[in-house]
């Protein structure tokens, strides 16, 4: 999944601001106020949301408001390391035949779609296999333009030709047959494969595979991207645009009798988590879930230290006042309740080149001079160590992820050396006789993003490179990515699924934009392997090719390779079963609010007020 940006987003919502001084000034009575009689409530930020179709979320953001409302067959375990996958929808996982090439999912009874207007009188229909083989069509309609067509193209039988068929201005035919999709009962869902898909649970665990209803869809039209329709635990009840949006328990998941065995993975690794009252209890636990959109981390930690939100991430600029040098947390908040979660997430941000212009992607020494002269320890001290330096294009601890420096990491004298090489001796352009520009595009223009180009600045200037920044909106931005238009632009990634495929594919050459790969990178060498690897099944032979994959990326140097950050979040006490995870999306359910902890710590506080 994308996360294209360039540096922590610092706008400043006012209505957040409003709400923020609203209930400071208030105190006590206000906060009361949040929470209906016996009702467990939990309140959070989000980001900016684009819309609820399963079928064209490709934002953090939107993902996981998303998995709140829809189900797939199968969810990540919420406890198990290394990760690993269990039913959700469908009753158990599924049968594969010896060839690995047919899946048979049996779909769990009873299950229904919310009560909505879409619906003859109102009233949720019971789940099918078909909803199943509609979702995936719906992905594959060129007319949805969905993000998400990567996870299926190429692999299930009969799905690029219907694919192909959704071009043109006809409405595309949901009831022609894909011969890989298949219900041939009421809840039994097959899939048949082209060639073997190791990542297919993975892919199934993701909302581009949850079940979208055909009456919403067609009922609703265009709007149905903002009228969601699921079966998962909770409804959409309000949503104020890029302010606040909140969701209640869905009647009907309950009344399935859905009690989950929770924590899957029993006493010890409940224990680690502080799980052990809940575990094997119904949930979801949450009766209400209210999130405001504010993008400001000092207005967010404001807030979560009155109370008004239950965690936060710890931005840059607070890091000091909430971590100790021991990166422990401190006293004070300690303290107060407060208990400090972290660990390394499956993200990764970069600097790429774009190999259709003329300059960079021609001059490979020109790639490796630049790189070498990229210096990740100045950013981890910005970042006041919340970030890692990374080596490669893999992060940890997936295979092929490199430990240490390798050929064109840091390296000042290195980088002066290949410089020459590339033609530009003390970074003169010999055509001009003037120090050679480069360009970077960036989808933002905040405080944070040009204090990380002054630093970079600073880097390529030790080299004799003028690295100039050019600032976009964030729909310019995306739009010259899209349009092959930069010769350097930050992103990141977050892992879609803990697979190195799922990154070594941002190189693949059927990628290029305006797909993923927006480096414009073509390697036949490295096609061919990832070829290979797309079916390999977890074991050494498919170490080995991610090895070789990565040392293919960082001889060519398609990125300069930035940093993996450290995920650290703060909780109050009050928010019981809360455990960091890289795929979170569907695990909001398993969390619980104290209420009596959340009285007692605002009484407290009304006494210190």
């Amino acid at each position: 999944m994308e996360r294209r940006i360039s540096g922590r987003i610092c706008f400043l919502h006012s209505s957040a601001v409003f709400l923020f001084m609203l209930l400071t000034a208030c105190g006590r009575s206000d906060l009361d106020t949040l929470r209906f009689k016996d009702e467990q409530v939990l309140y959070g930020q989000t980001s900016r949301i684009k819309g609820l179709d399963p079928a064209r979320a490709s934002d953090v953001a939107s993902s996981s408001i998303i998995g709140r409302i829809y189900e797939g067959l199968l969810e990540y375990s919420y406890l198990d390391r290394p990760y690993r996958v269990q039913p959700m929808l469908a009753s158990a996982m599924p049968d594969v035949s010896a060839d690995g090439l047919t899946y048979t999912f049996r779909i769990r009874e009873g299950i229904c779609f919310q009560d909505d207007a879409c619906f003859p009188g109102g009233k949720g229909r019971e789940l099918t296999a078909e909803d199943f083989v509609y979702s995936i069509k719906r992905i594959a309609d060129l007319k949805n333009a969905s993000s998400g067509y990567w996870a299926f193209n190429g692999r299930i039988v009969g799905l690029d030709e219907f694919r192909a068929a959704s071009a043109g201005d006809a409405p595309t035919d949901y009831d022609a047959p894909v011969a890989g999709l298949h219900a041939p009962d009421r809840l039994t869902f097959q899939i048949q494969l082209k060639e073997p898909y190791p990542q297919l649970f993975w892919v199934l665990a993701m909302h581009y595979a949850f079940a979208v209803p055909r009456e919403a869809v067609e009922f609703y039209g265009d709007r149905f991207v903002n009228h969601p329709v699921g079966t998962g635990p909770y409804i959409l009840e309000k949503w104020k645009r890029n302010y606040r949006i909140e969701f209640v328990r869905n009647p009907k998941w309950k009344e399935t009798g859905r009690i989950e065995l929770y924590p899957s993975t029993g006493t010890e690794a409940a224990r680690a988590a502080g799980l052990l009252d809940d575990a094997g209890k119904q949930i979801p636990f949450i009766d209400r879930i209210v999130q405001f959109v504010v993008d400001d981390g000092a207005t967010t930690w404001m807030m979560f230290l009155a109370g008004q939100f239950s965690y936060s991430g710890i931005s840059r600029d607070n890091w000091d006042a909430v971590i100790k040098p021991d990166s422990g947390l401190v006293e004070e908040l300690k303290g107060q309740g407060v208990d400090l979660l972290s660990g390394p997430t499956l993200d990764m941000y970069y600097i790429g080149f774009n190999m259709d212009d003329p300059l960079v992607g021609k001059n490979k020494k020109l790639r490796q001079a630049l790189s070498c002269a990229f210096n990740p320890e100045l950013l981890v001290k910005y970042y006041n160590g919340r970030v890692a330096p990374v080596y490669g294009p893999l992060p940890d601890p997936l295979a092929g992820f490199k430990p240490g420096p390798t050929a064109y990491s840091f390296n000042l004298e290195k980088a002066k050396a290949l410089l020459a090489e590339a033609g530009y001796p003390d970074g003169i352009d010999p055509e001009t006789g003037r120090r050679l520009e480069i360009a970077l595009e960036l989808g933002g223009a905040t405080p944070d993003i040009r204090q990380v180009v002054d630093l970079m600045s600073g880097m390529f200037d030790k080299i004799g490179i003028v690295f100039k920044a050019s600032y976009n909106n964030w729909p310019a931005f995306l739009d010259k990515m899209d349009r092959r238009q930069a010769q350097l632009f930050q992103l990141g990634w977050v892992a879609d699924y803990p697979d190195a495929e799922n990154f070594l594919q941002l190189f693949y050459s059927a990628n290029a934009s305006p797909g993923p790969n927006h480096s414009n990178y073509v390697n036949p060498e490295f096609d061919k392997l990832y070829d290979q690897l797309r079916t390999l099944l977890p074991g050494p032979e498919k170490d080995r090719i991610c090895e070789q994959m990565a040392d293919i990326i960082i001889e060519d140097c398609p990125w300069i390779f930035m940093y993996q950050p450290m995920e650290f979040a703060v909780i109050h006490d009050w928010l019981k079963n809360f455990s960091l995870h890289d795929f979170p999306y569907t695990m909001v359910k398993y969390r619980r609010v104290d209420n009596a902890a959340w009285d007692e710590w605002k009484a407290k506080r009304g006494r210190k007020n």
